[in-house]
């Protein structure tokens, strides 16, 4: 009797209503939606959003740092979940005078930022409990990264090049997203004393002597950004490298690598492979 007592007092309890229209903000939060199964949830997604690949057949609102209002009201969304930087912030006044619920995740770039990155998205979809099963996943990759990673005797000297407009090399120093990645798969930055994104000069590059080069895979005819192996190895600094010496470059996709969502752990792993498996 008890246990019976017990169950119509649960079933008598009103239910939560889960938002229906979710638009996700940001390629790491959006891939973070789907991990936690909701995905069928979502009505639209910004422009870095490209995985998984279902999400293409959905509206795009813009890129996630230039939001118009019009936009992302167009899609009439009664849940907004944004990676943090979203904007502009008068695009983020006007949407939560609107009155829709607007939750900003904070980012990072270590294990600890991607496990809380997943629990807060779970817990703005109302569905806390759905993040076990993937934080499970995620504390295994990382565990096997940091075994791989204690294996490694002398780190590879790699140098990230973000893009190579009108042939000047624009690499990653410390203090983001491919510094952070470099040193999670086990690798050291070859390029020291400045923090973000800047052109470096011939002379840097020389100095810097990279073993590796590692680029986002932009795809096929983005002259602006890339180059092939050939014509990167031959430009005249990288190529008096240890990097075009030994003819060693690695791309990889763009939000794989530097997204840092639920993909974190596997995408250093696959990195740390390619840096130190014999090619």
């Amino acid at each position: 009797m008890r246990g019976a007592a017990l169950l119509l007092a649960v079933l008598a309890l009103p239910s939560v209503a889960l938002a229906d229209r979710v638009l996700a903000l940001g390629g790491a939060v959006t891939e973070t939606v789907h991990v936690l199964g909701q995905g069928d949830r979502l009505v639209a997604r910004d422009t870095t959003s490209s995985y998984p690949p279902e999400v293409l057949d959905l509206p795009d609102v813009g890129y996630v740092r230039a939001l118009s209002p019009e936009g992302v009201l167009s899609v009439r969304p009664d849940l907004i979940i944004a990676e943090e930087g979203a904007g502009p912030p008068e695009t983020v006044d006007i949407l939560k005078a609107a009155g829709i619920p607007l939750h900003q995740i904070a980012s990072g770039e270590d294990e600890a930022s991607v496990i809380a990155r997943i629990e807060a998205v779970a817990d703005a979809l109302g569905t806390p409990q759905a993040a076990a099963a993937p934080l499970a996943a995620i504390r295994a990759d990382f565990a096997a990264l940091e075994a791989a990673r204690d294996a490694v005797d002398q780190p590879a000297r790699v140098m990230f090049i973000l893009s190579l407009q009108g042939g000047r090399v624009l690499a990653a120093g410390q203090e983001n997203g491919a510094d952070a990645m470099l040193r999670l798969a086990g690798a050291e930055n070859a390029v020291t004393g400045f923090s973000g994104y800047k052109p470096l000069t011939d002379e840097a590059i020389t100095a810097a002597a990279p073993d590796i080069i590692l680029m986002m895979n932009r795809g096929e005819g983005d002259s602006d950004h890339g180059a092939s192996d050939a014509a990167l190895l031959a430009m005249p600094a990288i190529s008096t490298t240890p990097a075009a010496q030994k003819g060693r470059v690695i791309r990889m996709d763009g939000l794989y690598l530097l997204g840092f969502g639920p993909r974190t752990g596997q995408a250093a792993l696959d990195l740390h492979r390619a840096l130190y498996e014999a090619p």
